[in-house]
């Protein structure tokens, strides 16, 4: 039966290779698990949203699992999906404080309802065929300014969050004096673990680095009440977030938490507003590029292109589509497709059946929502993941055509402005407003497309409008 389903002969594989594969992408993808209810909660960041830590952890798991398993049965790939890194920041630190400006009564309620209609434009884009003008509208240097700017943004994130890095009131931020904290010694456990193993392609390295920086905060979390007043009432100690904000899970399998918090909760009505167009259509953007990209580098690292086309495109993007609109119905932010996909490859995976492992571990991953909320709590923990996936999505600079000038300003405009703004949202618009105004001047009008000039325009608009009320 899976052999017929999957055409496992076909693809030269077996079964056991394709949960193999499965089981490896799954392990390389699912910090995602515990770092995105951390993320729209707030919690990593001491800011609260309003959004239910639990509820998302159930959302996260549903909404991987239910796209994974349509890219699987329906596409027949072996690429997994979840919500995506960076958009998921993009959400929380632009998307929700737009709403606020706007006046929306649940801001991230309108965020969520920006995230559904972006879905939906993704969904009909992708059924009428109309992807390739969408794609051929911003430049590839742009494409891979975006997600360079985004990681310099998440890693910088990361090591604020680490307490390695924080703020200054004479230079904006500075390097942290206090080495002896016990938050710096997780995080640093967590990194160097992680990056150890990544850097010898061990599978899953960046879980493994969270495990082993959770593992040192419960040993010092144990321990540090008991080395003596002398180093229990040190400023490093005093100060540290282990021992305030650390807390031992009572019990490791439990029940998923509820989804009521969140299950269908966005507001579309406050997204259908002049002041959200700017935040759907990034979101819009942000999804499909991903999706594009890792399409294709998967797809050419498996050997699927024939003539320069992907076979059965429509299907996998309407599967990345399906994820968002069901993930926005859930409660957590922009559902995409996984360039860790590529580590199941390389395990041999071939088929949807890999797809389909890994949907089925994303829902036994729920079972274990006490660990979950002990590890995504305490930002340490986390903040190795946000760093080694920042430094991983700065690599797309080599991407940008350092030969000419009127690409390379404006992408640096977003490289450089998403994490200076502290706002991936200002960033963009510093990109994007710049990009054909270079153009013209440099004397190349005629290669800027309408739609670049469009997007130029919305986020004017945003500029003068909207991000003054921020």
């Amino acid at each position: 039966m899976l052999d017929r389903l999957f055409r496992l002969r076909e693809n030269g594989t077996t079964v056991r290779t394709e949960v193999v594969a499965g089981a490896t992408t799954f392990l390389t993808m699912s910090y995602i698990i515990f770092v995105q209810p951390a993320v729209l909660s707030g919690v990593m960041f001491g800011q609260p949203t309003g959004m239910d830590f639990g509820a998302i952890t159930t959302a996260t798991c549903l909404a991987a699992a239910l796209a994974s398993a349509i890219m699987g049965l329906y596409a027949r790939y072996p690429i997994a999906q979840a919500p995506g890194m960076g958009e998921n920041f993009f959400f929380v630190f632009s998307a929700i404080p737009a709403a606020a400006a706007a006046g929306a009564a649940v801001p991230w309620a309108t965020a969520l309802g920006a995230v559904f209609i972006s879905g939906v434009l993704f969904l009909a884009l992708s059924l009428i065929g109309a992807r390739e003008a969408v794609m051929n509208s911003i430049s590839p240097s742009m494409k891979s300014a975006i997600a360079a700017g985004i990681g310099l943004f998440i890693a910088f994130i990361g090591l604020q969050n680490a307490g390695l890095i924080i703020k200054d009131p004479g230079t904006a931020v500075k390097l942290t004096p206090n080495f002896a904290s016990p938050d710096l010694a997780v995080f640093f456990v967590g990194l160097l673990v992680a990056a150890g193993l990544y850097a010898r392609r061990v599978p899953g390295s960046i879980l493994w680095g969270i495990l082993a920086a959770g593992a040192s905060a419960i040993l010092l979390k144990l321990a540090l009440p008991h080395l003596g007043a002398a180093v229990a009432g040190s400023p490093a100690v005093s100060q540290s977030a282990l021992m305030t904000k650390f807390q031992l899970a009572e019990e490791v399998v439990a029940a998923p938490p509820s989804l009521a918090p969140t299950l269908f909760q966005m507001d579309l009505a406050g997204a259908l507003t002049v002041a959200m167009a700017p935040f759907i259509a990034i979101f819009l953007f942000m999804v499909f590029f991903d999706t594009v990209g890792t399409l294709v580098g998967v797809a050419q690292q498996a050997g699927f292109m024939r003539d320069n086309r992907l076979p059965r495109a429509r299907q996998a993007f309407v599967s990345d589509a399906v994820g968002t609109v069901a993930g926005a119905c859930l409660g957590t932010s922009t559902v995409t497709s996984y360039i860790e996909s590529a580590t199941g490859v390389e395990q041999g995976g071939r088929t949807g059946l890999t797809a389909v492992t890994v949907a089925g571990l994303f829902l036994v991953a729920l079972l274990f929502s006490p660990v979950i909320a002990m590890l995504g709590g305490y930002a340490p923990v986390t903040a190795p993941a946000l760093v080694l996936v920042g430094a991983m999505m700065l690599r797309n600079v080599a991407n940008l055509d350092w030969n000419d000038f009127t690409e390379l300003l404006p992408s640096f405009l977003v490289v450089a402005g998403i994490p200076l703004s502290y706002s991936i949202a200002d960033g963009l618009a510093l990109g994007f407003i710049s990009y054909p105004l270079v153009k013209v001047l440099g004397g190349r009008a005629r290669v800027v497309r309408g739609t670049s000039w469009f997007i130029a325009g919305v986020l004017l608009l945003y500029f003068l409008f909207v991000r003054p009320q921020a």
